[in-house]
């Protein structure tokens, strides 16, 4: 991170963001409950999914996602010009994700605001998107069967919206305190 904020002029406001994407679809997964008990849940065997990539800044809250129907370079691309308008004018993110092949891609044009910061492999505990998956996955996402590829774009579209209109709920769930963008990770 000392070497990014070394390409930045002086007094730039610097932002932390984490993102990462999960694939949402009919063949979903079952969410544990409570010791003893053992509720029916319904489960699809249809196999039609689409991909929710997002990221989130929990020191502000805040979050950029796109429902997008492959998980790839040209989605990486999309999600990453909509971070990019996501970011306080003026400001420059650090954005940390995993080693996924389309994440460093020299392809990618990452915009002028944006930093690319990948984690160490196999260590999804440190990218805080993981977290918010759970949660919505949690919340809004598991146990249920969609009924078409519409209803699985809504149902993202309505877990994410629901998301970053509690700002206090990215808060809590990514912030951690090794991530406070004035240390080294």
């Amino acid at each position: 991170m000392a070497e990014i904020r070394e390409d930045l002029a002086p007094g730039t406001p610097v932002e932390l963001w984490f993102q990462d994407e999960m694939r949402v679809g009919q063949k979903n997964k079952l969410t544990r409950t409570r010791k003893g008990s053992r509720p029916r849940a319904a489960r699809n065997q249809r196999t039609q999914s689409t991909y929710l990539f997002g990221a989130v800044c929990p020191e502000r809250g805040t979050g950029a996602a796109l429902v997008l129907p492959a998980c790839n370079t040209e989605a990486m691309q999309l999600h990453l010009d909509e971070i990019a308008t996501k970011i306080i004018p003026d400001a420059h993110a650090i954005l940390l994700l995993d080693q996924a092949g389309w994440h460093g891609v020299k392809a990618l044009k990452v915009p002028s605001n944006i930093s690319l910061l990948q984690l160490p492999p196999r260590a999804p505990e440190l990218n805080c998107q993981e977290n918010i998956w759970q949660f919505m996955r949690q919340n809004w996402l598991s146990n249920r069967v969609f009924k078409s590829f519409d209803d699985i774009v809504d149902h993202c579209c309505y877990a994410w919206n629901t998301l970053v209109d509690q700002p206090w709920k990215i808060m809590s769930i990514a912030r951690r305190d090794w991530a406070v963008v004035g240390q080294s990770i």
